[in-house]
């Protein structure tokens, strides 16, 4: 049996929704764009929202709308995509890595350490579909005057303590990409409730303008707009999310009811204060440093598994900053147990139950085999 990493659930109300495109004529950024993000705002819990291409330029987008420049440090944890540190380094400004916590969340009892004069804002990223503790989190920007962007690119629709993730922060981004619950192909969102934050993001994403039927530049800016085809499919994704999120909790359940007393393997759940749990993917952890074993093993069985990000203080890209202490390797004990040790399992809305059976067979046999070697 086969089990891919990830299939998209989409289908003919998709298909639907964008065909009414091609019917009307109207492709580009328009009506529908407007009626979606009033969606997507209304399930967040925010004033306001800007689209964008993708979740990466989203998080430039919101950088720059709160003025992070050269010059500038973000806090940023180590165990992320690695958009979340680029987007940063794309506005001269430098990434700082922090370690994560068990959860894989930013550790917050870690940022001291790498505090200075230069530090700007701070980049909590919800992965996984679990958040760090945004109380502690708005908490310490305020004592310590920092921004706070919010990485939700994984986390539309979850909770911490019932408010909507990306509701927190000066300013949020979320990504529609393939393999997010909600989808639209490609396409990310900036959300804010500071209205000077919006203004700047409206110029930001148009050239520098904040009617596109206008040729007067007050300032410049990007192309960051999405288009009305996008739109269609993701309202069409959020008309039936709350299907997709019951099945997604579903997934997880069945790993981990499956996985319930088999000692080496562990199962990672949100934390109490998560009050909606929607599992992006669902993620176990091993034991003796023995993930990329298992993974080999999964895929000679017909399984594709997910390696969990590779830390950023490891980067290659990121070499050039390892002069600095702040970024040597014993900074992250954390981040390199995990990376050594998690694995991300095929949990995609559409997996049948046969294959999650399938899956944790053949996670299972790999500790079998090794059992009878033993012997």
């Amino acid at each position: 049996m086969k089990v891919p990493q990830f299939m998209p659930f989409v289908g003919k109300e998709e298909y639907r929704a964008i065909k009414q495109c091609f019917d009307t004529n109207w492709i580009t950024e328009g009506p529908l764009s407007k009626q979606f993000s009033e969606g997507l705002r209304e399930e967040i819990g925010v004033d306001y929202g800007a689209f964008a291409p993708n979740g990466t330029l989203a998080l430039v987008l919101a950088l720059k709308a709160l003025g992070i420049g050269p010059g500038d440090e973000v806090i940023v944890p180590s165990v992320t995509f690695l958009a979340s540190a680029t987007s940063v380094e794309f506005l001269g400004a430098t990434p700082v890595f922090v370690d994560v916590d068990e959860n894989v969340q930013l550790d917050l009892n870690d940022v001291k350490r790498v505090m200075t004069p230069k530090t700007k804002a701070i980049m909590p990223v919800h992965l996984f579909g679990f958040t760090p503790d945004m109380d502690g989190i708005l908490e310490f920007a305020k004592a310590a005057n920092l921004l706070v962007i919010e990485d939700a690119a994984q986390a539309f629709g979850i909770r911490y303590k019932d408010r909507g993730c990306g509701s927190f922060g000066d300013a949020a981004t979320f990504s529609f990409f393939a393999d997010k619950t909600l989808t639209t192909a490609e396409g990310g969102f900036v959300t804010t409730n500071r209205e000077d934050v919006h203004e700047k993001l409206l110029y930001l994403r148009n050239q520098g303008r904040k009617n596109r039927g206008s040729f007067i530049h007050p300032e410049l800016g990007y192309n960051f707009r999405m288009t009305d085809i996008q739109s269609a499919m993701g309202l069409a994704q959020l008309k039936k999310f709350n299907t997709l999120v019951e099945k997604k909790q579903a997934i997880h359940k069945k790993y981990a009811e499956l996985f319930d007393g088999f000692e080496h393997i562990e199962v990672f759940h949100p934390p109490d204060y998560v009050t909606k749990f929607i599992p992006f993917r669902v993620i176990i952890k091993t034991k003796n440093d023995e993930a990329d074993l298992l993974m080999d093993h999964m895929r000679e069985n017909g399984v594709e598994p997910r390696m969990f990000f590779y830390p950023m203080h490891l980067q290659p890209a990121f070499d050039y900053l390892k002069e600095d202490p702040r970024y040597h390797s014993n900074n992250f004990p954390v981040s390199e147990r995990l990376y050594a040790n998690g694995v991300c399992l095929p949990s995609f809305v559409a997996i049948k139950p046969q294959q999650i059976r399938h899956v944790v067979k053949v996670i299972k046999s790999f500790y079998n085999s090794k059992k009878e070697k033993a012997v």
